[in-house]
């Protein structure tokens, strides 16, 4: 396990030809870093990464729903972040190599920006037990727990964003008629 921190971590919007990359990341992640949430247990880590493939990659990565940033170091995938326009984070992992570097906080960091500018207040997210910590830094606050689609313990959490702390922001008008 690395710990230096990598200066040159890039974020831009996610396109059909990283799903293959992206969905390796995915799979070890979850694979290597989420045993405390799986706890080795073959059916949970079967069912966590049964949607795992390239192709259902590229469809969230399409979906008009859905906001999708990769995060690379030296042109690589090191990080993805998927989140809808209703503020919900629906996927969020590091590259285990890429772990204590820097690269969860940077990718965070503009997926709040980015919701911020599209006029989120708040963004939600169900937390694994591992990353709950890391949230909790960024400013999470746990809401409840429950039991994910694949039989592992989440936290719910969620952030509200500072009005006017991101330049360009537009004002949420979700209760507009």
């Amino acid at each position: 396990m690395q710990s230096e921190k990598i200066e040159k971590i890039g974020i831009r919007t996610a396109k059909a030809d990283d799903a293959h990359a992206v969905c390796s990341l995915l799979c070890r992640s979850i694979a290597e870093c989420c045993t405390e949430d799986h706890r080795n247990d073959p059916a949970i880590l079967a069912a966590w990464l049964g949607n795992k493939t390239p192709e259902n990659v590229a469809a969230w990565f399409a979906c008009g729903a859905n906001l999708s940033l990769v995060a690379e170091i030296d042109r690589a995938p090191a990080g993805v972040a998927i989140f809808t326009r209703a503020g919900k984070i629906v996927l969020f992992y590091v590259c285990p190599d890429r772990r204590f570097q820097g690269v969860g906080k940077r990718l965070l960091q503009e997926v709040e920006r980015q919701a911020a500018t599209i006029g989120l207040q708040s963004l939600q997210i169900p937390s694994t037990l591992t990353a709950r910590r890391f949230y909790e830094r960024s400013g999470y606050v746990t809401r409840c727990t429950t039991v994910s689609a694949y039989g592992a313990e989440a936290i719910s959490m969620s952030k509200q964003l500072p009005p006017g702390a991101y330049p360009g922001a537009k004002p949420c008008r979700c209760g507009a008629a």
